[in-house]
């Protein structure tokens, strides 16, 4: 095995209110926690972000090996604030507004079809706040269901709106509800790629890829979580149809960890997406892995993404099966278990137990990510 003594990572973080700071900080928490479990250190170097976009360049080194990554972030909170940013009337209606594109356009029923636990992941927040709207509604109604007079209609609606605005909504929020609403709005967009703003940003995103490109390194590290996944197809994508030898001479790997892909190009509007994932798929120096967790319902655990997209011909995605509860002791893995955002967020931080998978390992460590789906962690030197 030819060990990696330099890398470039462009990372996509998910939908996430998390800057590039942000992001730097979990990293550093994520290499300090796998570097116990694995025997290395890491050294953290300073963010440089005077482009925009965030990079951070690691040292990561045992007795027997060292690597050096310089890590992009391409992290959308500059889109994630802006959907978060409106007032709350009208948060819920955009949501709605995308709840509705989404059964339009057949994401409901391809969801239910490739992955039900991703099914009712969309319907739930929905169903949440069509609850707390009717409970708001039927206090607001009290006069007329106990045949009151009009004017009770004076504490009435005032109760409504207090319960509301002052119960119902904190406790959704447990749920992350509207989060979630903004989460759908960005599928919608994505998928249908009909909002000027998101077009521009990903542009820029893409111009900055391009230039990342340009490092020298032993190999490149595409990666991306959740929502991140759709945006880095499109990103790269659309690099692959204006430049069709762009990764030729590159060691190339497009590392999607609880991909939601399908999420947005299983929408009928969804032409642009579908036609990347297929360049993407079908380019010859890049290897996609595709890494799954059984516990996570955010994602279409064992569905082929690029098949289910349309390209059945196309080369597949190498996938990688991991186990949350393999990578966390059991007392971890309990206090975390039920929270499902959580579980979805293990495969970019680090671990209490070795295992298969590293998020450090893989944008940091020796091993190639080629050989991460056949055990290749078990294969580094020192072990």
């Amino acid at each position: 095995m030819n060990l990696i003594s330099k890398r470039v990572v462009l990372h996509f973080p998910g939908f996430e209110p998390l800057d590039g700071k942000a992001h730097r900080a979990r990293y550093e928490r994520t290499a300090r926690q796998s570097g116990k479990v694995w025997g290395f250190e890491a050294q953290i170097g300073e963010i440089d972000d005077c482009d925009g976009f965030a990079k951070f360049d690691v040292r990561a080194a045992s007795d027997l090996w060292q690597t050096a990554s310089r890590v992009h972030v391409f992290d959308h909170d500059v889109l994630v604030r802006h959907l978060s940013a409106k007032p709350v009337t009208t948060r819920i209606l955009d949501g709605f507004a995308a709840c509705g594109s989404i059964i339009v356009d057949g994401g409901l029923n391809g969801y239910f079809r490739h992955a039900w636990r991703f099914g009712l992941f969309f319907i739930f927040p929905f169903l949440l706040m069509l609850l707390g709207l009717m409970l708001a509604a039927t206090i607001a109604a009290a006069p007329m269901g106990f045949s009151l007079e009009v004017w009770h209609l004076v504490w009435s609606l005032p109760a409504a709106a207090v319960f509301f605005t002052y119960i119902f909504l904190p406790f959704a929020e447990r749920f992350y509800t509207l989060h979630l609403f903004g989460d759908w709005e960005m599928a919608v967009a994505l998928g249908r790629m009909d909002r000027p703003k998101f077009t521009a940003w990903l542009e820029r995103c893409a111009s900055a890829v391009r230039e990342a490109l340009q490092e020298d390194a032993d190999e490149y590290i595409i990666s991306s979580h959740s929502m991140g996944s759709s945006v880095a197809a499109h990103v790269v994508g659309s690099l692959l149809e204006k430049e069709p030898a762009l990764f030729d001479g590159k060691k190339v790997t497009f590392a999607s960890l609880g991909s939601a892909v399908l999420q947005c190009a299983l929408l009928s509007s969804a032409k642009a997406l579908r036609a990347r994932v297929a360049l993407i798929a079908r380019c010859r120096s890049v290897f996609w892995l595709d890494v799954h967790c059984l516990t996570d319902a955010i994602h279409f655990y064992k569905v082929p993404v690029v098949a289910a997209s349309g390209h059945r011909n196309a080369p597949q995605a190498k996938m990688q099966f991991i186990r949350v509860k393999q990578m966390l002791t059991p007392e971890h893995y309990k206090k975390i278990k039920l929270d499902f955002l959580r579980v979805h967020r293990q495969y970019v931080l680090g671990p209490d137990l070795r295992g298969p998978f590293d998020f450090t390992l893989l944008t940091a460590g020796p091993v190639p990510a080629g050989l991460f789906p056949d055990g290749g962690l078990k294969e580094m030197p020192g072990l």
